[in-house]
C-alpha cells in the first residue's frame, strides 16, 4: 500500500498474481524486508488457493 498504484480488475486471480510479481520486485530492490516479503508470499498463496477452491465448489 505504501508503494505505489492500486489496480484492480475483475479477475480475482490475475489481481493476485499481480500483487506476487509486484512482491518480488519490491524485494528485489530491497524496498520491503525478507520476512515482509515472505508474509506477503504466504498470504498471497492462501488468497489464490482459497480462490480456487471457492471456483471448484461452485462450478
Amino acid at each position: 500500500m505504501k508503494f505505489g498504484t492500486f489496480i484492480y480488475t475483475t479477475d480475482r486471480l490475475g489481481d493476485l498474481e499481480l500483487m506476487m510479481m509486484e512482491m518480488n520486485d519490491l524485494y528485489e530492490w530491497k524496498l520491503i524486508s525478507s520476512q515482509q516479503f515472505q508474509q506477503a508470499v504466504l498470504l498471497l498463496k492462501k488468497e489464490m488457493r482459497e480462490y480456487k477452491k471457492g471456483i471448484r465448489i461452485n462450478d
